[in-house]
């Protein structure tokens, strides 16, 4: 090598030296002010809405609703069914991994669908009817049924309220009776365990083993193909810390929306709102003791609920409350009667005394669990501690946070052994619409729903409308139900309002979102 050359390459790696680092790329990251703290990880567990949101992130399942609520193929890539619906056969998508590299299999679906099918209300009426799940290679299986079943895909897209998530076969045959802790899915992220701090943040990063469907995203269908590399669930309990954040744009997604800011931001045209979707409060009871084990005591707690008054402590804005709703479905949705309704209709503190006198209340304690960091769940409670005193209840309000009161809820135990008697909670849509989405309305005796109704009369009729296919004989079943649900009180409906989410309004993809379901993979910045 000559001593010109030499010179030239000293003089070239000395240029190179001299140029800037090529610049690195920031992860395109989507920050989300989550509703609660996450500390259960699994979605076939507990009903929590963020354990659910958490599944919808790092899980697929078989089929999903599209945004008209019609469930769609999405790990299925094509099925059949028999002429009289007893024989369904099932062909996964090719190539579908979990996140861990390995591909997803019939196995893995069967069991999923079997541990789904011992919590679910949809899943144990499957096997009520002789529901058989079956691999014959490695991307078929079957289900068979002894009678014909009507909402076997309704089922199987379930969105909420125990979704048949599907797991690797060897999690999903761990026993039910316990959360899963390990985090296999096939879904559009993954869970980033190393950078998990309950009560502070939940991370997820794209899932390079994910395989989309070619179909453009429509609610909880179609492609799940995301632009981000990377989604942060930020807990802050603050309102205000929360709001402040997202108007400097720190944060990005305000998943709830506190309702006394609705109004405020709706001036402010950097943030955009959105329509959460419709939801119902509930007061759960436990009905394993004294006093709610007790139908009259369920009665005359009803007879004092004033939906107006709970819907309006709140916060919810006019234009998104209702008065009073008599169903215990939504209103406005198809499944909307008012049968039962009329000796409810209009709240009586004085009729409610005289109900729980009747019922031979003995003045047994009632522990409240009272949420102390999701302000409308606060104020539902608070109204429910001060209806249960108006009529004479003892009541013991106990403040802890939500993910405190979604581990508490699974005990059976009475309430001066660390259990409880009563929590408040809301349900979206989805979860109301029908005798058999709601699961509060399960009266199924030893079903695994915190509260434990046990209605043999109510769990018939629901057994009857689901098995009905004349419309007409559905609706005389639909409205014997509600009219029997009147009776036994598996839950208590608090009213009907409208939920939103905020938004930077430089956020891409908003008018895409499925209402009562944060869809983020659908967002671009």
């Amino acid at each position: 090598m000559t001593r010109r050359t030499l010179a030239a390459l000293a003089a070239l790696a000395l240029s190179a030296a001299s140029l800037p680092a090529l610049a690195q790329t920031p992860p395109k990251t989507l920050k989300v002010v989550a509703h609660a703290d996450l500390k259960i990880l699994d979605p076939t567990f507990t009903t929590a809405y963020i354990s659910r949101n958490f599944g919808h992130m790092v899980y697929d399942t078989l089929f999903a609703q599209d945004a008209t609520g019609k469930p769609q193929p999405q790990m299925v890539e094509k099925y059949t069914t028999s002429k009289d619906g007893k024989q369904w056969s099932f062909t996964l998508r090719p190539g579908l991994k979990f996140s861990d590299g390995a591909a997803v299999t019939s196995a893995d679906a069967v069991a999923s669908l079997q541990r789904w099918a011992a919590r679910d209300s949809l899943g144990r009426a499957m096997t009520a009817v002789g529901a058989e799940w079956k691999a014959t290679d490695a991307r078929n299986f079957t289900l068979t049924l002894n009678e014909p079943f009507g909402m076997v895909l309704d089922a199987l897209a379930k969105p909420s309220g125990f979704p048949p998530v599907i797991l690797p076969e060897r999690i999903a045959k761990l026993p039910a009776t316990a959360p899963l802790t390990e985090v296999v899915g096939s879904g559009p992220f993954i869970f980033k365990r190393d950078e998990w701090v309950p009560g502070n943040k939940t991370v997820f990063v794209r899932n390079p083993n994910y395989v989309a469907r070619s179909e453009p995203p429509s609610g909880l269908a179609g492609s799940k193909k995301t632009s981000l590399d990377r989604v942060e669930w930020l807990y802050l309990p603050d309102a205000n810390s929360a709001i402040s954040a997202l108007k400097r744009g720190e944060v990005d997604y305000i998943e709830q929306l506190p309702p006394d800011y609705i109004a405020p931001l709706r001036t402010d045209n950097n943030i955009k709102i959105g329509s959460g979707g419709a939801y119902q409060g509930f007061l759960v009871m436990n009905q394993l003791h004294p006093p709610f084990d007790n139908p009259k005591v369920r009665q005359a707690l009803l007879q004092a609920v004033n939906q107006e008054r709970f819907v309006a402590a709140m916060g919810f804005p006019l234009d998104m409350r209702m008065a009073y709703c008599a169903t215990w479905f939504i209103c406005g949705s198809p499944n909307d009667t008012s049968a039962g309704a009329e000796p409810f209709r209009k709240a009586d503190v004085a009729k409610a005394k005289k109900m729980l006198a009747d019922a031979g209340y003995k003045g047994e304690k009632v522990v409240l669990m009272v949420p102390s960091d999701v302000p409308y769940l606060n104020a539902e409670a608070l109204m429910a501690a001060q209806t249960m005193k108006s009529i004479g209840l003892n009541v013991d309000a106990q403040t802890m946070d939500w993910a405190s009161i979604g581990a508490r809820r699974a005990k059976r135990d009475a309430s001066d052994a660390g259990g409880w008697n009563m929590y408040v909670t809301v349900a979206g849509e989805f979860d109301v619409n029908s005798p058999i989405s709601n699961a509060y309305l399960g009266a199924a005796c030893g079903n695994t729903l915190p509260g434990w109704p046990c209605d043999k009369k109510l769990d018939e009729l629901r057994t009857a409308w689901l098995k009905e296919t004349v419309p007409a004989k559905r609706k005389e079943l639909l409205d014997a139900f509600q009219s029997r649900a009147y009776e036994a009180v598996p839950y208590i409906n608090a009213g009907q309002y409208s939920a939103a989410f905020a938004a930077r309004a430089s956020i891409k993809g908003l008018d895409k979102m499925w209402a009562g379901l944060p869809t983020v993979w659908m967002l671009d910045k």
